[in-house]
């Protein structure tokens, strides 16, 4: 079984996204919003920049979602889970679009380095800047509902723990494989929040409605002038909806 277990509703249900390339305002802000939020993801940008040792330190605040997306063959990717395992990340994600064979591989390697402690490995459908139009520039035809729903059967299938996908596709996915999958969401932006790269997005509130079991923001949250107001006023969205603390 994975590390990280479903959330109960309210602030364990919100992942803020770090994007900064800088270890100590990722600490700082790990520090600070810790009693706030449920997991803190660190992605692509601050692995490379920042290295392994500041994802551990930060995974030492709190538990944290590693967001790389990994897609490559299976071997490698196998590989790289293996060497995340080391810095006790609570989710992992990889791209659905690899394959079977790259998904399984990916589980397999989690269960090895991991034990009981593995990573949950989550399989990331259609990225969520990615419009129907955008989609079939890179030839894939049907728009992304369609796309969603293959590429979740086949994570699914093939061992995910859950899956990655915009706030559009939830309630389908849910619709589909009911309780079965955990289910992040990013492409979550306040009412009246700017939606930036983003290409489907929704309010927090709206997200859980539809079948998140976690929703993730980052900017609207960590460009506010006070993140930790930013991260108690999501909370308090989503408090009607369960017995948030």
């Amino acid at each position: 079984m994975p590390l990280i277990a479903r959330p109960r509703p309210g602030r364990k249900q919100l992942i803020v996204a770090i994007d900064t390339p800088d270890p100590a305002k990722a600490a700082s802000l790990a520090r600070h919003l810790s009693p706030e939020v449920g997991l803190l993801k660190l992605g692509l940008e601050f692995f490379v920049a920042a290295g392994p040792g500041a994802v551990r330190d930060v995974a030492g605040e709190m538990p944290v979602f590693l967001d790389l997306k990994l897609h490559d063959i299976p071997n490698t990717v196998a590989g790289a889970v293996r060497s995340a395992c080391a810095v006790r990340p609570a989710m992992l994600t990889i791209h659905a679009a690899g394959g079977a064979a790259m998904v399984a591989a990916a589980r397999r390697a989690a269960e090895e380095a991991g034990g009981e402690a593995r990573p949950a490995i989550l399989a990331v459908t259609v990225l969520t800047s990615l419009s129907a139009a955008m989609l079939a520039e890179t030839g894939v035809s049907g728009g992304t509902s369609q796309q969603v729903l293959r590429l979740s059967r086949l994570a699914l299938e093939a061992g995910a723990d859950g899956l990655v996908c915009s706030p559009h596709e939830a309630a389908l996915i849910r619709n589909a494989f009911g309780d079965r999958p955990m289910l992040v969401v990013p492409g979550v932006r306040p009412a009246g929040a700017e939606p930036g790269d983003q290409s489907r997005v929704a309010t927090p509130a709206d997200t859980i409605r539809a079948g998140a079991d976690w929703i993730v923001l980052g900017r609207p949250i960590t460009n506010a002038a006070d993140p930790v107001a930013a991260a108690r006023a999501v909370v308090a969205e989503l408090a009607p909806l369960g017995d948030a603390p």
